[in-house]
């Protein structure tokens, strides 16, 4: 059923005829950076039902209030980015006491809380886009583990991201594609890693002034042989929905699916985004 709603996605995004560098409700990367001086801050409210953690054992629905993050306009071609959010609650629905970290689990009942880990990065655009030619970019990014592995929510582990972003605009349809590399920590030992290749392809098309619709396919696939690392092996999921832009302000809502067991089998996401001057470059 889902390849089918993604099918049916993306036909409805491509069968229409100029949208905007891709923010919120989408994750995939846009290479235009928000530009010099300027200060973008998205806020928003996701509810994922059915996850599976596969390190900590735990089932069940996830709360993220607020989801923040904030990106500052260093150059008119980088950008530095804080991601992260202030709560997490986790309703566990399931338990799995053989599961790697179990025994560290230190919560009582069937609800855990907590923050979440801290993800820093820089996007550089290294080619703006021109007729013919899109525009590309590099994201690097480092997670930071904010999140304890004693709430289940985490898995107290640093991360390092890199990816190369490519986007264009073709009428009214703006076109995004990620294609990277993640080196994710063994949470179970200090002395092990695993590779994983990410992608993401995004469509976002204008229906209307200030209106779109949007969708993606996003997450990353395990490269090694054997079985990988818990908590570092296949990820994937469908996000779809739509934004309004009004002067300086975005807001926006959308649907999650997700790709694999450990992904949440439905969620939602809404949120805005604003856009103001902040400082001067020198």
């Amino acid at each position: 059923m889902r390849p089918i709603v993604l099918s049916a996605l993306l036909i409805g995004l491509l069968a229409a005829s100029r949208a905007e560098a891709q923010q919120r409700p989408l994750i995939t990367e846009d290479p235009e950076t928000i530009g010099s001086g300027l200060v973008l801050i998205e806020a928003g409210v996701d509810l994922q039902r059915d996850i599976f953690l596969p390190v900590s054992g735990l089932t069940g629905n996830l709360l993220r209030l607020p989801t923040v993050g904030v990106s500052f306009g260093v150059s008119s071609i980088a950008e530095i980015q804080i991601d992260g959010a202030f709560y997490n609650r986790f309703s566990v629905t399931d338990r799995d006491p053989l599961a790697p970290l179990a025994f560290l689990l230190d919560f009582e009942g069937d609800q855990t809380t907590g923050l979440e880990d801290l993800v820093i990065g820089t996007k550089l655009r290294l080619v703006p886009e021109a007729p013919g030619r899109p525009a590309i970019g590099l994201r690097f990014a480092t997670k930071l583990p904010f999140a304890s592995n004693e709430s289940g929510l985490g898995l107290d582990t640093t991360d390092f991201h890199m990816a190369l972003l490519v986007g264009k605009t073709v009428q009214s349809i703006r076109v995004v594609g990620n294609g990277g590399l993640s080196i994710l920590g063994d949470p179970t030992r200090g002395d092990e890693q695993n590779n994983v290749m990410t992608y993401g392809l995004s469509l976002a098309r204008a229906v209307a002034q200030g209106v779109e619709v949007v969708g993606e396919v996003n997450g990353r696939l395990d490269m090694g042989e054997g079985d990988p690392p818990p908590g570092t092996g296949n990820r994937g999921a469908i996000r779809f929905g739509g934004r309004v832009t009004r002067g300086t302000v975005r807001i926006d809502g959308g649907v999650i699916l997700g790709l694999t067991p450990r992904d949440p089998s439905f969620g939602l996401t809404g949120g805005f985004t604003w856009v103001f001057r902040g400082f001067t470059i020198p």
